[in-house]
C-alpha cells in the first residue's frame, strides 16, 4: 500500500513517511503478519512515499520513480521493529539523491551519509569550501568514484527530525 503523510502539518523541511501498511499496493489484499513483502521508497512532489507490495505482485510493479527497495516481513503488532534494508540499498539511495537541491532532501541525504560513514560504507576523503558552502568528498567503500555531500550545518533538532524520518522509512530506531 502506498503511504505518505498523515493529516497533521509537517514542520518546514521535513517529510512524514507512513509506517508499514497492511495491504498490497497492487492487489489490495492483506499481507499476513510474518509474510515477506517488498517495500519501496518513491519520490513524489510532496516528498517521499513508501510502497508495500506482496511478493506475488512485486515483479509487475512499475519501478520507474522508485529510489530504493528492500525485502521485509510484515510485523506482528507487538513485534520489535527490525532493520531489513541492507547497506547496499542505503548506498544506492544516497547516490540517487546526489543531484537534489531541495533543502529537506539535502538534509535527509546528509544524515543518511553520516549513518553510512558510521557503518563504514562511505569513506570520507576530504572537505572543500565553495563560497559559503562546505562540501565533503566521499566514496562508496570498494568503489573509486568520488561523491560530494553538502554539509547543510544542521542543528541538533534538525538532525533529530531527519533521523526520525529515516527511522520511519527503515522501520528501525537509529
Amino acid at each position: 500500500m502506498a503511504s505518505v503523510a498523515s493529516n497533521k502539518p509537517n514542520k518546514p523541511g521535513t517529510y512524514d513517511v507512513a509506517r508499514q501498511g497492511k495491504l498490497c499496493l497492487c492487489c489490495q489484499q492483506e499481507i499476513p503478519p510474518g509474510e515477506k513483502l517488498m517495500a519501496a521508497l518513491r519520490e513524489i512532489p510532496a516528498g517521499f512515499e513508501r510502497l508495500d507490495v506482496c511478493m506475488a505482485c512485486w515483479p509487475n510493479l512499475d519501478r520507474k520513480d522508485v529510489l530504493g527497495f528492500w525485502q521485509t516481513v510484515r510485523r506482528q503488532h507487538e513485534q520489535k521493529k527490525q532493520l531489513f534494508v541492507d547497506d547496499q540499498v542505503l548506498c544506492e539511495l544516497f547516490e540517487r539523491l546526489a543531484d537534489t537541491t531541495e533543502p529537506a532532501k539535502v538534509n535527509f541525504r546528509f544524515v543518511l551519509g553520516l549513518i553510512l560513514m558510521r557503518k563504514r560504507m562511505l569513506v570520507y576523503e576530504g572537505t572543500r569550501f565553495e563560497h559559503d558552502r562546505e562540501l565533503w568528498t566521499l566514496r562508496v567503500k570498494g568503489k573509486d568514484q568520488k561523491l560530494e555531500m553538502l554539509n547543510p550545518r544542521l542543528n541538533e533538532a534538525q538532525v533529530s527530525e531527519v533521523s526520525q524520518q529515516l527511522s520511519e522509512i527503515l522501520n528501525e530506531e537509529l
